[in-house]
């Protein structure tokens, strides 16, 4: 964990708000690149926190910053996780729907009645999801970099909880079609918004681990609604039900997102200037031990030179590359899990009830592989380990022989290790990137490959490939080695970037303005930014 210096000064906002470049940067053999003269004169938000404490000093000791940093995960990363959890749960109840009625023609009996899927649309429903999801990313991130950040995610925590709701009354295809793309519209902002708190309020060493916790609840979420389904199904076959079991998964999981949105807008605040549960002086603190990270806690202002900067840089493409091909993977999986189950050779009811330990794999893998990554400073290559442990289980489910079922599913709890690179890298789009048009932007185009892959993920499994979609598994292991590739150039250009900076900063000139990390400067232009690997 990183330890902030002991002593701080807080500066003089109304004098250091807009900082007089030419008094403190620019002297004789001076090294201050261009855009920061050009561009300091918008400064970050949590330069407003210090209002008021001219000239003063703020104490952080260890003690107080481990106190600070408990009180902080108390009351953010309970809610995250919780949130994130439903987040999953919500895209995988079609999953589970999908053996327990809904693809049964359309009746007028409540418990017989299904949507009438045929072909290959139960692919076109996953898929639909996502489209809704690309269409509002970027609109999404602009949104969540100008509103308030905690009151618009809640916001669409509870339109998303209604809209899953929604499903329930759903009769036909072009229905289900419909709630699907709104439901994709309203989570958007989730997990953008997400890595943008673990920004805001953590430290760089800090925020690994923390995006890998929040992130294994969908472990947690696969568990319980595996539990949950189950029990519906068991239930519903020994008591019977007024509505199908299918139409009760999506019930029950939509009320339970609406009342954790409405919790959500009353417990997360929008960044630390308003957080209820801190003092004055603990607001303070919490900006101070930021400072180390270079990006200070966010700017309204859009600004175009970043946005440029984001399309131009090879880091934010090979950030897009990696969630475009892991997400071909993730999209047929996450839809068609269920169905493979089956296909080994258990009951439909079976499969609900043995889907759930691939959710601690996922839980373990996440967790482990975040730890690791920020204790030894190499989050990219320890999370590669877990992509290698999926493929592995995957090249057991195309090899083994049909009749081994248990080898088969030991290969489908082994491959839900895959996530762990992708929240490694959506961890370093909040360590990695700077400047908050830039880092929003980055966001956005990462979860528009995120998108455009979890799209492409369903149609790889065809009807006339069941039970056993071995095309589909063969793509899979295709994608997930391109993505250890790409990883792998991440790293190593991670690694040259940091070498140049060092060098700028060895020069006998340079010089390091006041406040540097308050000026919403992007990682390319801050001589101090140094990327984590």
């Amino acid at each position: 964990m990183d330890t902030p210096p002991e002593k701080t000064s807080v500066p003089d906002v109304e004098k250091e708000a807009i900082p007089d470049i030419s008094q403190n940067a620019v002297r004789s053999g001076s090294v201050v690149p261009e855009q920061i003269l050009k561009h300091s004169h918008d400064a970050d938000a949590a330069l407003k926190a210090f209002a008021g404490y001219e000239g003063q000093v703020i104490e952080i000791d260890e003690e107080t910053n481990r106190r600070l940093l408990r009180k902080i995960d108390m009351n953010l990363m309970p809610i995250l996780c919780l949130v994130y959890g439903l987040n999953y749960l919500d895209k995988t109840t079609l999953s589970y729907a999908s053996i327990m009625g809904i693809k049964k023609p359309h009746t007028d009996n409540p418990m017989t009645s299904g949507v009438d899927l045929t072909g290959n649309q139960y692919s076109w429903l996953g898929s639909m999801f996502y489209f809704g999801y690309l269409v509002w990313e970027y609109p999404t991130n602009r949104l969540l970099q100008r509103l308030p950040l905690g009151k618009y995610s809640a916001f669409n925590i509870i339109m998303w909880g209604l809209v899953l709701s929604c499903f329930a009354a759903v009769e036909n295809y072009s229905g289900a079609i419909a709630v699907r793309f709104f439901l994709g519209v309203f989570e958007a902002a989730v997990t953008p918004g997400f890595a943008l708190f673990t920004s805001q309020w953590y430290t760089k060493k800090e925020q690994g681990t923390r995006t890998g916790i929040w992130f294994s609840f969908n472990g947690f979420a696969q568990i319980f609604g595996g539990l949950v389904a189950y029990g519906i199904a068991k239930g519903t076959a020994k008591h019977g039900s007024s509505i199908e079991p299918w139409k009760i998964v999506f019930l029950v999981t939509g009320i339970l997102t609406i009342c954790m949105g409405v919790i959500f807008l009353f417990t997360m605040p929008d960044n630390q200037m308003n957080a209820p549960w801190l003092t004055k002086e603990e607001r303070l603190i919490a900006i101070e031990r930021i400072r180390i990270n270079q990006q200070g806690v966010g700017n309204k202002h859009f600004k175009w030179y970043q946005l440029k900067e984001a399309l131009l840089d090879p880091l934010s493409w090979a950030f897009f590359l990696y969630a475009l091909v892991a997400d071909i993977s993730n999209g047929g999986i996450s839809n068609f899990f269920s169905q493979l189950i089956v296909g080994f050779g258990y009951t439909p009811q079976q499969s609900l009830l043995y889907g759930t330990p691939g959710g601690a794999v996922e839980i373990v893998s996440l967790i482990v592989c975040g730890f690791l990554g920020d204790r030894y400073g190499r989050r990219i290559l320890i999370s590669c380990s877990g992509l290698c442990l999926a493929i592995l289980g995957m090249i057991l489910i195309v090899a083994l022989p049909l009749h081994n079922n248990k080898g088969r599913l030991a290969g489908y709890y082994m491959s839900q290790a895959s996530p762990t690179p992708f929240v490694a890298l959506l961890s370093l789009i909040s360590s990695n990137v700077a400047g908050y048009t830039k880092k929003t932007t980055v966001a956005a185009m990462y979860l528009i490959g995120y998108c455009t892959g979890n799209i492409i993920g369903p149609q790889t499994f065809r009807a006339s490939d069941a039970p056993r979609y071995v095309p589909a598994e063969i793509t899979i292991i295709v994608c997930w080695g391109v993505c250890l590739v790409d990883l792998l150039f991440i790293h190593v250009y991670c690694k040259w970037q940091n070498k140049k900076k060092a060098e700028l900063r060895s020069h006998p000139g340079y010089v390091k303005l006041d406040n540097q990390e308050w000026l919403d400067l992007t990682d390319k232009e801050n001589p101090e930014f140094v990327y984590t690997l």
